[in-house]
């Protein structure tokens, strides 16, 4: 079977849509807190809480992020192994709850940041063990 070598411009596009799939994580909650502290507890409230969160440009902002994503990682599937190119697009394992300490201030304890390690401990044993390598662009 033909490998398909991980380019340079690959990675680029990998570490792209990382930081898109964070920012789409981002423009959700903020979304989602333009509502407030509203419950959905019944059919009337989901449909006022839909109705706000449709009028959200964060939302809208996240949906377009999420297309551009498509783009990307359609490329990107395009020429490598689905099996290479998720673990090495793992990077939003860390960087949402860093964005959401920066900017949404919320706090992520010591237990939590220990899984996060583990996950990504994971994920580079993974990419290790695929044996690709990275390759200059031609």
């Amino acid at each position: 079977m033909f490998k398909k070598k991980v380019t340079l411009k690959i990675l680029v596009l990998l570490i792209a849509s990382d930081l898109l799939e964070t920012t789409v994580h981002f423009f959700f909650k903020k979304s989602a807190l333009s509502q407030g502290s509203s419950s959905v507890l019944d059919l009337a409230s989901a449909l006022v809480f839909l109705k706000g969160v449709l009028a959200s440009p964060f939302l809208w902002a996240a949906l377009f992020t999420v297309v551009l994503i498509f783009i990307i990682w359609s490329t990107v599937l395009a020429k490598i192994d689905l099996s290479v190119a998720v673990p090495i697009a793992s990077f939003s394992y860390i960087l949402v709850p860093v964005v959401s300490v920066i900017f949404l201030h919320e706090h992520i304890t010591i237990l939590r940041w220990g899984g996060i390690l583990l996950i990504l401990a994971g994920v580079i044993l993974v990419s290790i063990s695929s044996k690709e390598r990275i390759v200059p662009v031609k």
